[in-house]
């Protein structure tokens, strides 16, 4: 009898610490150029979306980082840091030959949510995670971009890669994926990395999930904000949204899992391009004497010799009011945003105008078709999506004023990791306590 009473007491105890553990889970999904309207307005097909903001926390648009591209947003949400803290400043560094991104995690100068699971004795899993090439994730995906996209094979480039090295073969076992090329070319591409992680999600379970959707950007980038594709693409993820709740509710870990559902910027569709080298080049100064880095709504200078910035600025303010669609950000605005350190200034362009990098031709010509972003984060368009669901979430409610540096503090306290943000502070009124 009281062997009976001492096994009862053991299992009331460590029921006891298991309520007290509460979240145990985070799923975090990134939703590449997700914006707000995909599940706040009823012409997106998104009932998953729809749902898990409808009963949890959720904003209208959320801050991104300057310039709005994916790898650095990428960073700064697995770091809480902007990117002159972890020196991921574009998609590609700069200067870098065509096909040459920003891919091994070994180039990230902080510390990652990767590693402070890692130190915690926590698993990871992540499928197309950006900068995740080398990362100590136990079971992972990386993105490591095939030249040309589209015409070479994603698997196969990524294959020496993975973590464990049999990922994708257990994944051809379990018949999850064929390995066929095309399953990781679009428009099919979303549907397989939901598979992939529906199945790390089920098998595994691991602490930290990292899911990274790529069809809605690639088609706002063709088509623009609204285009048929764009729809047709957001649908998609939202289906495949649905196969990890899915997963999460046969597996019964939704009562320990907290969901959060974000993106890396918005979308404005394309209007005007506009070429700053040929500025430079009517100044008769050489590339290596200064020259423009245009990721999509920015442009970035980088100049030799520091002396010859004021004439640079004095020649961009001289110029006729109907080519100036952009406002110069200086030096000490682009330290208050975490950009680049090596850039004298930037261009931050109007909504609807991009950046070329050429440096012949016309200023400014007019475009049509397709959309960007790379634009400074200060409007409705450029901004990306939030929602947060599930265990430890504090009711539903509508908040502001949050940005992608701040989801790292978040996870930080759900799963009680040793880490501690560089520029993300913890959101206040999010998790219950």
């Amino acid at each position: 009898m009281k062997k009976i009473l001492f096994l009862l007491a053991g299992t009331l105890l460590t029921i006891q610490l298991n309520a007290q553990q509460g979240v145990k889970h985070v799923l975090l999904i990134s939703i590449d150029g997700l914006r707000p309207e995909f599940y706040l307005e009823k012409g997106w097909d998104t009932p998953n979306l729809r749902n898990l903001m409808e009963t949890g926390i959720y904003a209208n648009g959320i801050n991104s980082i300057f310039p709005s591209v994916t790898y650095p947003a990428h960073t700064t949400i697995i770091t809480g840091a902007y990117p002159a803290s972890h020196g991921v400043f574009y998609n590609a560094p700069r200067g870098a030959p065509n096909g040459r991104w920003y891919w091994e995690s070994n180039l990230i100068k902080t510390k990652t949510l990767w590693d402070a699971c890692k130190e915690a004795g926590l698993t990871t899993g992540s499928v197309m995670w950006p900068v995740t090439v080398g990362a100590p994730i136990t079971w992972n995906f990386p993105v490591k971009r095939a030249d040309n996209d589209d015409k070479s094979d994603q698997l196969s480039v990524t294959r020496p890669f993975l973590s464990p090295a049999n990922l994708v073969d257990d994944m051809i076992n379990h018949k999850i994926i064929s390995g066929n090329e095309d399953e990781f070319k679009y428009p099919k591409i979303d549907h397989t990395i939901g598979q992939m992680s529906a199945f790390i999600l089920k098998s595994h379970k691991p602490n930290l999930m990292a899911v990274h959707f790529v069809g809605a950007d690639h088609y706002q980038h063709s088509g623009g904000r609204d285009s048929e594709q764009a729809h047709n693409a957001v649908t998609l993820i939202d289906k495949e949204i649905g196969r990890l709740l899915t997963v999460l509710k046969d597996e019964k870990m939704r009562a320990n899992t907290t969901i959060i559902i974000t993106g890396d910027h918005g979308f404005a569709d394309n209007e005007k391009a506009f070429s700053p080298n040929v500025v430079l080049a009517k100044m008769n100064l050489s590339e290596d004497e200064a020259k423009f880095t245009t990721p999509g709504g920015s442009a970035f200078l980088y100049v030799k010799d520091k002396k010859v910035v004021p004439s640079i600025v004095k020649m961009f303010n001289e110029l006729p009011e109907n080519q100036k669609v952009f406002r110069i950000i200086d030096r000490k605005q682009l330290n208050a945003i975490g950009a680049d350190p090596s850039a004298s200034l930037a261009l931050a362009f109007n909504k609807g105008v991009i950046g070329k990098p050429g440096k012949k031709g016309e200023l400014l010509v007019d475009i049509n078709g397709g959309g960007n972003h790379g634009y400074f984060p200060d409007f409705q368009e450029i901004k990306t999506g939030f929602i947060i669901n599930g265990a430890g979430v504090a009711g539903h409610k509508e908040v502001f004023g949050l940005g992608i540096k701040d989801i790292a503090p978040l996870i930080t306290d759900i799963l009680k990791l040793p880490f501690n943000a560089k520029d993300g502070k913890l959101y206040p009124n999010i998790l219950s306590k």
